[in-house]
């Protein structure tokens, strides 16, 4: 019969965690994220660019205050914040190569 152990809990999720073989900073992307890396960088890039906008927007038609400073100052931070990591989530996808489509 087989016994029942305490620390299985924790064996499950580091198995769950590293299910993608990956080294390094990679650990700290999700599973999921990690197998649809390419579309998740897009996602990201997309939304860095609406946080843009709306930083813009805030600055261009939000008043001379601190609060509109404030706000814009979160939504270029964001923006800024999810460019980065898009782009660093495309540069390290193992398939974009294959998403090029061969080009060299």
């Amino acid at each position: 019969m087989h016994r029942a152990t305490n620390n299985t809990s924790s064996k499950d999720l580091r198995g769950w965690w590293t299910s993608p073989p990956r080294s390094g900073l990679r650990l700290i992307i999700s599973p999921l994220e990690y197998r649809h890396l390419h579309a998740w960088g897009r996602v990201r890039i997309a939304s860095g660019i609406v946080l843009t906008g709306l930083g813009t927007v805030t600055l261009c038609f939000g008043g001379n205050d601190r609060k509109t400073y404030g706000w814009a100052a979160w939504f270029l931070a964001g923006a800024a914040a999810n460019l980065a990591y898009g782009y660093w989530e495309l540069s390290i996808d193992p398939e974009t190569d294959q998403h090029s489509g061969g080009r060299p």
